[in-house]
């Protein structure tokens, strides 16, 4: 005579062996089905295969080859590769990144020719320098206009905004800026001393997006430029479409956080830890193909340290022409010069 439990675990097992046998009757059922349907595309693709090939031989043709559908595939690659460029063209011509020839055959053409934007970097404090500048060599009120109309020359004070957007030192060049009406402020730039790389890198793209001028110049607060002069030099060089003027130099590369133009990035600069050839940062000039150049490419161009460094790195490996020109440096006053250092 069995017990009750033995009639229990009899149960169990009978109860498992159902559950197990329902279980690999769904998978099997399952699996059944889907071997059935890859068998049926298969013989579809197989009738359709067999159906191409006796229209082509009917026609004389002989089967694909391998050879050919190499053919094939190559020309496909070879047509998205096309599609790709064709778009990257289109978004270059919307950017303003086109030949001479392009912008000759454009139905938009400006009314006035512009030879430079000048930016002149400042920041919050230094007011005194601004006056200064106003008062020896940027025009101000009607002069300014006078001075795009007649000689093809924008200059204006560059700035950020405060890491506390909106406080009293925003307010304070939104003051003086609606009574001078000289200031380009970047919006979405931050106002401060580590930022001097970007803040140049956006001016340059505020520029060219705003203005179409044959050059683009970044000159200091503490700088006085001759303007005639600086004409004078630019009108000499609108034969070269990509340069790069300055008052060319190296130098070391500082890797001693305590030093005054100390650079995080010095490893890169090799074991002899030298800059290579780049424009002082006092006054450079770059043209319009090289500003638009910075433009496309703003989001994958970086910074270093200094803002003359970053400027110059930009341009290596590029058809560009670096000219040292010696009335850009502007250490003293001196025969010739078109700015200098204060």
């Amino acid at each position: 005579m069995r017990s009750r439990g033995s009639q229990n675990r009899l149960s169990g097992y009978s109860f498992g062996s159902r559950v197990s046998a329902l279980f690999f009757t769904m998978i099997a059922t399952m699996a059944t089905i889907y071997v059935a349907g890859r068998l049926w595309q298969d013989a579809e693709s197989r009738v359709y295969l067999m159906e191409q090939l006796e229209k082509r031989t009917g026609q004389g043709h002989s089967a694909v080859s391998v050879h050919d559908t190499l053919k094939i595939i190559a020309c496909r690659e070879q047509q998205k590769k096309l599609s790709s460029l064709e778009m990257e063209l289109a978004a270059a011509r919307k950017e303003g990144f086109v030949s001479k020839q392009s912008s000759a055959n454009s139905k938009k053409q400006p009314t006035k020719k512009i030879l430079s934007v000048i930016g002149v970097m400042t920041t919050f404090g230094r007011k005194k320098n601004r006056d200064a500048i106003r008062k020896a060599w940027m025009p101000t009120g009607a002069s300014i206009k006078n001075l795009a109309d007649q000689k093809g020359i924008i200059v204006r004070f560059v700035i950020g905004r405060s890491a506390n957007r909106g406080d009293s030192l925003d307010k304070e060049i939104e003051r003086e800026n609606s009574q001078t009406n000289d200031f380009i402020i970047l919006d979405d730039q931050v106002e401060a001393v580590e930022e001097n790389a970007k803040k140049t890198k956006s001016f340059f793209i505020y520029a060219v997006d705003n203005w179409n001028a044959e050059f683009y110049a970044k000159v200091n607060d503490d700088v006085y430029v001759n303007l005639d002069a600086f004409g004078g030099v630019l009108t000499s060089h609108l034969d070269k479409p990509r340069v790069y003027i300055g008052c060319m130099k190296s130098g070391e590369v500082f890797s001693e956080p305590t030093h005054k133009w100390y650079e995080p990035d010095w490893w890169k600069f090799g074991d002899g830890k030298s800059y290579f050839q780049h424009a002082s940062g006092e006054v450079y000039v770059i043209s319009k193909a090289l500003a638009q150049f910075i433009s496309i490419n703003r989001f994958i161009l970086r910074t270093y340290a200094h803002d003359d460094v970053s400027t110059g790195s930009w341009f290596i490996g590029l058809d560009v022409m670096h000219l040292d020109e010696n009335k850009f440096c502007c250490s003293s006053w001196s025969t010739g010069s078109i700015c200098a250092a204060v």
